[in-house]
């Protein structure tokens, strides 16, 4: 009986070590490629983006200095035109009336005048002889002295007959660009109502709205604007007004700003401005908002340790979760302080991460040990 067992059992034993001899060992677990960043502190200012417009620093609104119905409109939109051109005439046929009415006004005074004038001269000879009083004489004199004022004020009439006469003529006040008409051939327009706009384009400026939480540092910001005709064409901008009170309806305070260098830009044209503000005093490292997650409700970082090799293969290291300090965000980039300068952080898939996980950095350069311990970089990937 134990002798027909021993085969079997040396058999199954065989087997076993067989089987044992065959079984592979587990693999182990390849580090996951993240993609890292170094952490770097700067001097960091604030930087804001404006759309404005092109406008003539100086624009003129053209009006008549008296009213009446218009006869000619000699001028468009976009004509360009010289100081003393006619614009537009009104109709003069009442101011002629008037002038010619002021005009006889002033030939009667003046021959009353004269009238006054020569009985004054008779009585004062009289006088001399004894055949008037003196009172009398008086009296002529006064006559006379109120007649000559009368032809005085005449003559002034007259000459304000005749400047209503010219005002009925609008001539410009300035060279430049017709940016605006608004009157037509047969309306009637009010004395100092503005009917056309004449803008001088050869100081041009940028007109922009700012929004009242940026004004204070807009103040102290450099300014550099391209036009939306020529955006590679950027160009430096001095601040040269900012409204002390905001617009009733949008509350934003209107700037205007000029090329520190004069040169031509077309009225009208649209403008982005460009505003960066003055540098804050503590520097902080820009990184990507992917980049930060939480620790204890406080926001951290992924930071890698990597590891040190003397080979050429693949950097690896392991991820630690250390806190950091937000100071603000800047379009998809967030403003920290914290790590070290230096810290490489993992800036993506950072919701897949876990304390002490290896992961690969394809994003660096394989480093080699030096016999001092210093590590540096050999190449780039």
């Amino acid at each position: 009986m134990n002798k027909s067992l021993g085969p079997i059992v040396l058999a199954a034993a065989l087997a076993a070590a067989l089987a044992g001899c065959t079984q592979k060992k587990p693999v182990a677990e390849a580090p996951r490629p993240v993609l890292t960043t170094a952490l770097r502190y700067d001097a960091v200012g604030e930087t804001n983006r404006y759309f404005g417009a092109v406008h003539a620093r100086y624009e003129v609104d053209q009006a008549f200095r008296v009213g009446g119905r218009v006869a000619q409109r000699r001028v468009e939109v976009g004509q360009t035109v010289h100081e003393g051109d006619v614009l537009a005439v009104l109709d003069e046929t009442d101011y002629r009336l008037a002038e010619e009415a002021a005009r006889q006004q002033l030939i009667a005074a003046t021959t009353q005048a004269k009238q006054a004038e020569s009985d004054h001269q008779r009585l004062s000879a009289l006088r001399l002889a004894g055949s008037v009083s003196t009172s009398e004489n008086e009296h002529a004199e006064s006559s006379e002295q109120k007649a000559k004022a009368a032809a005085e004020a005449e003559a002034r009439n007259l000459e304000l007959a005749r400047n209503r006469l010219t005002y009925a003529t609008l001539r410009a006040s300035q060279s430049g660009v017709v940016t605006a008409v608004k009157f037509e051939v047969g309306q009637v327009v009010a004395e100092g109502q503005p009917v056309l706009s004449i803008a001088d384009p050869g100081e041009p400026e940028i007109v922009v709205d700012v929004p009242e939480d940026q004004v204070d540092a807009f103040r102290k910001a450099e300014f550099s604007a391209a036009l939306s005709a020529a955006p590679e064409d950027s160009f430096s901008l001095t601040l040269r007004e900012l409204s002390p009170q905001a617009a009733s309806q949008t509350r934003t305070y209107r700037a205007k700003l000029r090329p520190e260098q004069a040169r031509g830009m077309p009225l009208g044209a649209s403008a982005t401005v460009i505003a960066r503000s003055a540098v804050d005093a503590a520097p902080m490292a820009a990184i990507p908002a992917s980049a930060i997650t939480q620790a204890n409700g406080e926001p951290a970082v992924w930071a890698v340790r990597t590891d040190r090799y003397t080979t050429t293969s693949e950097p690896a290291g392991t991820v630690e979760l250390i806190p950091i300090t937000v100071h603000g965000y800047r379009s998809d980039e967030a403003l920290v302080s914290g790590p070290p300068a230096g810290e490489r952080i993992v800036i993506a898939g950072v919701q897949k991460m876990a304390p002490g996980l290896r992961v690969a950095l394809p994003d660096t350069a394989p480093r080699i040990e030096s016999e001092s311990g210093d590590v540096t970089k050999q190449a780039s990937l």
